[in-house]
């Protein structure tokens, strides 16, 4: 099946009333591509991101535009979208997509990814190529994190290190799943993700299951740990050998008076998600929290680390 693209020009002041009148019109999947947007996103929800795509930023550099998709062969939809664009008073350009498998071709981004010594990310649909490795199975096509970030990678690499046959281990901002899965392919015997976003708990549920992991081994809990009263105290009833972090700066150092309460005397702290601009800030609440910093590893501009409970 062929597909055509069409891409309408507007500005900031207009596209969201561009956007109601294509809506109405009965074209609901809308790509919307808009500097201020963008902007405002950001500024919005700047406590959960240290690091933003400098090539997405200068791609939508002064844009202010709505994309959208019809069948090549819907003459009837796409005079419909020319009448309208031209009471708009909008130009509108179309422009013929090669014919593509839409619902296969996306899985050719996501090929299987070695992590450290042991483990591997094979996307669902895959088999295992590497028999010698552990396979963390995901669906990648739920984003919340699959395993291609520098970011996931160094905190599953401290893994291979600090989960032990065994263990107990908690992720703090668990998203996909993919470290508490990690934890049981290495041997852990319980693990626990929690996250602020409800649907990362069906998401983690779904790819523990990928992987043959359920209740007990596997938990999966929605809420904020630090606000949350029941929820830590749900959290309290055990103790943990591993506890994860993998969010951001800013994130890890309001979690950092909250950490300690996870952590024993034995337990490891991994902690990453942190701009080497950022690691002395983070480094500076862990110790405040009474914990201290063992290790540093790094990729690229990121930069893991693991911390103990402090000892007088």
């Amino acid at each position: 099946m062929n597909y055509l693209e069409i891409t309408i020009s507007t500005t900031p002041e207009k596209i969201e009333d561009v956007a109601a009148q294509l809506t109405s019109a009965g074209f609901e999947e809308l790509l919307i591509e808009d500097q201020q947007e963008f902007e405002a996103f950001l500024e919005e929800n700047k406590a959960y991101w240290d690091y933003i795509d400098e090539e997405l930023q200068e791609k939508l550099q002064g844009l202010s535009r709505i994309k959208l998709y019809l069948e090549d062969t819907d003459a009837v939809s796409l005079d419909r979208l020319r009448a309208l664009a031209e009471r708009l008073g909008l130009s509108i350009e179309v422009t013929a997509l090669p014919e593509t498998d839409w619902e296969e071709s996306w899985k050719e981004n996501y090929p299987p990814q070695p992590v450290g010594k042991k483990l591997i990310v094979i996307p669902y649909w895959m088999e295992n190529p590497a028999s010698d490795r552990l396979p963390i199975v995901i669906d990648p096509g739920l984003t919340f994190g699959t395993g291609a970030h520098p970011t996931t990678q160094m905190v599953m690499e401290f893994m291979e290190d600090k989960v032990f046959p065994g263990c107990h281990c908690v992720d703090l901002g668990s998203g996909s799943g993919i470290l508490s899965i990690a934890a049981l392919r290495l041997g852990a015997a319980s693990a626990i993700g929690v996250d602020i976003d409800p649907k990362a708990e069906d998401i983690a549920r779904e790819n523990a299951a990928y992987n043959g992991f359920s209740s007990p081994a596997f938990t999966a809990l929605t809420g904020n740990v630090t606000a949350d009263k029941k929820l830590m105290a749900k959290l309290n009833e055990a103790s943990y050998d591993v506890v994860l972090v993998n969010i951001v700066a800013d994130v890890i150092c309001a979690l950092a008076p909250t950490l300690p309460q996870f952590l024993t005397e034995s337990s490891t702290l991994i902690c990453s998600g942190i701009l080497d601009s950022r690691l002395s800030d983070v480094e500076e609440a862990l110790q405040r929290a009474g914990l201290t910093v063992t290790e540093i590893r790094q990729k690229e501009e990121w930069r893991a680390l693991c911390a103990k409970r402090s000892t007088l």
